[in-house]
């Protein structure tokens, strides 16, 4: 079996925008000695190889800085009539299931993906999608991963791209660039020059009526074949979030 990570790395990069830095505090091994000395064991009674322990501190990480799964909450408080999920509920059995990858790097920086892409795309590729099938859309902008370009990349889907996959059984999807719906000078943009209201954000508003978990931020897409292979999302269990750090990965047979 092989394992191929689809999570980007986790640590500082000054080239992200300030509302996406992490930052984590590693901490020296002799904190670890000086903790043990303050609970009450001298220095000369600590085994001689006992230099401390590693320990770090995160300092600064948003719950939507990494890769992560977003739940319906984050949409709005409200999903199909009723109270949004936060992310700490999402379905674990969800979170496991057969993988496709729909390939859409041939779009270009704020051409957003539509239904008719997505039929094209997936009847090219020779997969099927069935209910629960974990769908990652494909941009190939995890390219621009760690520099100052990477938010203002991509494609994005629209609100029919999305209900296309909800209304084929998908509750979990995903793709490899910033954010689900084109970059937002791309929606800003489109939404001044088409005098429109109903633009900005559409994708991720579909979940207000439709709910569904989506993750962003993705990587190594392209390791995949289109399908014939299992995703495995593992969120952290933030109680109350709307979305939380995930270790995504796909398994290969």
């Amino acid at each position: 079996m092989k394992v191929v990570d689809l999570s980007k790395p986790i640590k500082y990069n000054a080239q992200d925008p300030f509302f996406m830095r992490v930052k984590i505090k590693h901490k020296p091994y002799w904190h670890g000695r000086w903790l043990v000395r303050f609970l009450g064991l001298p220095f000369k009674l600590m085994p001689k190889d006992f230099v401390g322990w590693a320990d770090d501190t995160i300092t600064q990480m948003g719950v939507h800085s990494t890769t992560h799964i977003d739940a319906p909450s984050h949409y709005g408080p409200l999903a199909a009539g009723k109270r949004a999920a936060t992310v700490d509920e999402i379905p674990l059995d969800k979170c496991i299931g057969a993988g496709v990858v729909i390939d859409m790097s041939h779009k270009q920086d704020g051409e957003a993906i539509s239904a008719a892409d997505m039929d094209a795309a997936i009847a090219k590729s020779g997969a099927s999608i069935e209910p629960d099938t974990i769908v990652l859309i494909r941009t190939d902008r995890d390219r621009y991963l760690g520099t100052s370009e990477y938010w203002k990349r991509g494609t994005g889907m629209t609100a029919e791209a999305t209900e296309w996959l909800i209304d084929r059984g998908v509750t979990v999807m995903g793709i490899d660039q910033w954010g689900w719906d084109t970059p937002f000078h791309y929606q800003i943009a489109k939404s001044k020059r088409e005098n429109r209201s109903d633009l900005f954000w559409e994708g991720h508003r579909v979940g207000q009526r439709k709910p569904y978990w989506q993750m962003e931020q993705l990587a190594n897409l392209a390791a995949l074949p289109s399908h014939g292979f299992k995703v495995c999302v593992f969120p952290l269990r933030l109680v109350g979030a709307s979305a939380a750090p995930a270790r995504v990965v796909a398994l290969l047979d």
